[in-house]
């Protein structure tokens, strides 16, 4: 039996990493996606590849338009959304003694005011009963060379969850934060890694988490699903770091 049938599903974020591989997994379990990414060509590539039941929208989440046209959008062609995930987000790793005002507003106007306002306009058209997922990171609780303004406008989000599980009691919401350790996606390239480099950077960070290896975004998308199906119904507030173990060392 599908875990998400007639569902929809909005991920921001989603044409690409633990986004893509979220909507993927959703297509699969019966849902209608929406995904929200900022590159029209990789959000049509998305679409394509996730099949009839995908949709796609462009936009930035720093942008508040952006969540307006989302909202817009869910009550005209499906009139509510059962699923909210806030994953779309912005990194840049560098010594806090160099950071520019322009990199610390970049980062938290994606992070944290996108996944606010994000919240924010698809709550009127999120069905009672449905479900909130933020993905935040393991650099909020675990002390990352460079991370600081990372950390801290993930912080923020882990903040939101926590309130809002309680807001949104009433109507039944369920509001949950995924945390992932180091995960092989395409976010590693953008970091600026070369790609003879990539394998050196994997290497490292296999042997700095427990389990051996790097976490793979099907992994992560497996836990949202679980975060985000009926299979939870009674979890709200909760922080799920998937991370190998690397938050216990």
């Amino acid at each position: 039996m599908e875990k998400l049938a007639n569902k929809v599903a909005v991920i921001t974020g989603g044409n690409s990493g633990i986004g893509f591989a979220t909507a993927r997994i959703f297509v699969a379990e019966g849902a209608k996606v929406l995904i929200v990414g900022r590159r029209e060509d990789a959000v049509e590539d998305a679409v394509v590849a996730l099949g009839p039941r995908a949709t796609g929208l462009v936009g930035d989440v720093a942008d508040l338009t952006t969540h307006e046209r989302v909202a817009a959008l869910v009550a005209e062609r499906f009139g509510k959304a059962d699923i909210y995930m806030a994953n779309a987000a912005g990194i840049r790793i560098q010594p806090s003694l160099v950071v520019t005002p322009g990199d610390y507003d970049g980062q938290f106007l994606a992070n944290a005011r996108g996944t606010f306002f994000g919240v924010q306009k698809i709550a009127p058209v999120l069905r009672d009963g449905g479900a909130i997922l933020l993905t935040s990171s393991i650099a909020s609780r675990k002390v990352l060379d460079g991370h600081a303004v990372y950390a801290g406008s993930k912080a923020a989000i882990e903040a939101f969850a926590r309130n809002w599980a309680l807001e949104f009691k009433d109507r039944r919401i369920r509001v949950n934060v995924l945390s992932p350790g180091p995960t092989d996606t395409p976010i590693i390239g953008k970091l600026g890694v070369a790609a003879q480099a990539l394998s050196q950077v994997e290497e490292q960070a296999a042997q700095a988490i427990p389990f051996g290896r790097m976490g793979r975004a099907e992994e992560l998308a497996q836990a949202a699903l679980f975060l985000c199906s009926a299979e939870s119904e009674f979890v709200t507030g909760v922080n799920l770091a998937v991370d190998g173990g690397i938050t216990l060392t």
